[in-house]
């Protein structure tokens, strides 16, 4: 594992982007971590729900947090898809990209309910795809420490 990337697993959209981006995941560098699985805090009480709740987050090896379109960005890449999200990246685009995923994180159950239909999914069966990882991953602990 080279990152861990928590996502919220009620959100449809973003139940869409974890299994693609597992798709891709072929050499398993990336663990899946749904927040809204019920035993998450057991597994990550150093870690704060409510703001990896408010946005994407991945943890990197030595513990550090990325998040937001970062977050996504550094997901994708690892995977070798990077150059489909890099352009956000760019200086005067970031700034307009960023402001744009606040609004999005803010309102996703919303954003998702407009454009799939679902407005939360707690019984589709994309969680049990990319959820399958969580306990796994609970169990893959970051070598650092810094968030079990």
């Amino acid at each position: 594992m080279q990152i861990r990337i928590f996502y919220d697993g009620y959100c449809p959209l973003c139940l869409a982007e974890m299994n693609k981006l597992k798709k891709y995941d072929t050499a398993h560098k990336i663990s899946f971590v749904d927040i809204q699985q019920p035993d998450f805090a057991e597994h990550f009480p150093d870690l704060n729900w409510h703001e990896l709740d408010a946005r994407i987050h991945v943890q990197k090896l030595d513990g550090t947090l990325v998040t937001g379109l970062d977050a996504t960005y550094l997901a994708w890449k690892i995977v070798g898809k990077g150059w489909s999200y890099a352009w956000l990246r760019w200086p005067i685009i970031r700034w307009f990209a960023d402001g744009f995923y606040s609004i999005f994180a803010r309102h996703r159950y919303a954003i998702s309910y407009l454009l799939t239909g679902k407005k939360r999914c707690q019984s589709c069966e994309i969680p049990k795809l990319v959820a399958a990882d969580t306990s796994r991953s609970a169990s893959n602990k970051v070598n650092s420490g810094s968030a079990q």
